[in-house]
């Protein structure tokens, strides 16, 4: 009974997950993104070649595949799961509905090759971001551009609608990352301190910590009140994707991660090594940056990771088109 109480106590105060591989689907090309419809029955993912499959997690299948024209680089649903937005390398963000994959509208404007899109909590704007170094931010009842946010000098990667609507985060290959007031688009801080482009951008559920990746083989968590770094993790060679479990507690980033004879073997022969077995997602405790697993499997960079809403998955996504459903524990 003592027993008991005391291992309680200390699962309490340092919990711990575990990620266990439950099922591997097989993209038709290279993944780019994978995500979560709010309720978490579907998993959806992205690839270079433009497939956006929705596929059903309660038994693998594909409920409906969806193409964006040359190719789709991100997605994101609809608070309402009534919708799901891609942005492509033909420079547009389209609009699909979710339950018969049929197109509602596409938005042009941007000057490049659009990486990423997020809806924001109320469902009522959608925000995109790209190449040419701009965020904008559209009206998703008739599709009008409402803001166009300017300041990036390079590449915009990532970009994300706080969990409470107030800001807008957006990293770039210019080494920062960029808070925006959700209501007029106002530069509210510059989170400046990596080495290289900071590509992996998530915001914590209760709005108050930003999560980051690096090129520069960090992840970093930062304090959204003034923008202080609270934490850099370190591991991987590259991190490309970091997400935030729903309750917060854990970070979840991948990336590269191919050691001294995978870096000998690009600067030798130009290419990555892939290895079949690399680890390339980490888990990590939000609250000291404790490291809770390495998941092994992907046999190239991975590039999305990311939480169902319900807690209870983890999904996984890379260059070797395969994408992984995990079961947490």
């Amino acid at each position: 009974m003592l027993a008991t109480l005391f291992l309680s106590l200390a699962l309490t105060i340092n919990p711990s997950i575990h990620a266990g591989l439950y099922r591997t689907f097989t993209h038709p090309a290279p993944g780019r993104q994978a995500v979560f419809s709010p309720d978490s029955s579907i998993l959806a993912s992205c690839t270079a070649d433009g497939v956006i499959d929705l596929w059903r997690v309660s038994n693998g299948r594909i409920a409906r595949r969806i193409t964006h024209p040359d190719g789709a680089t991100s997605i994101a649903f609809s608070p309402d799961g009534q919708w799901i937005a891609s942005g492509g390398y033909d420079r547009t963000v389209r609009i699909w509905r979710v339950s018969d994959g049929a197109p509602a509208r596409t938005l042009r404007g941007h000057g490049g090759v659009v990486w990423s899109v997020s809806f924001s909590p109320d469902g009522q704007r959608l925000a995109s971001a790209g190449e040419d170094k701009t965020i904008r931010v559209w009206r998703m009842s008739d599709g009008a551009l409402l803001q166009t946010l300017t300041g990036h000098t390079l590449n915009v990667w990532r970009v994300a609608f706080s969990p409470d609507g107030k800001f807008l985060a957006s990293s770039s290959f210019d080494k920062t990352i960029r808070l925006w007031r959700a209501d007029n688009g106002k530069l509210i801080r510059t989170l400046s301190g990596n080495r290289q482009a900071v590509v992996g951008l998530a915001i914590s559920p209760d709005s108050r910590l930003i999560g980051s990746g690096s090129d520069d083989s960090t992840v970093r968590i930062w304090r959204v009140r003034d923008g202080a770094l609270l934490a850099t993790l370190t591991g991987s060679e590259h991190v490309y994707s970091v997400a935030f479990s729903p309750d917060g507690t854990w970070l979840a980033s991948a990336g590269r991660e191919l050691g001294a004879v995978g870096t000998v073997w690009k600067q030798i022969f130009g290419h990555w090594l892939i290895g079949g077995n690399g680890v390339t997602v980490r888990l990590w405790r939000v609250r000291d940056g404790a490291p809770q697993q390495k998941l092994a499997g992907h046999a190239d960079d991975v590039r999305s990771v990311a939480f169902s809403a319900d807690g209870k998955w983890l999904a996984t996504s890379g260059e070797d088109g395969i994408l992984k459903l995990w079961r947490l524990t």
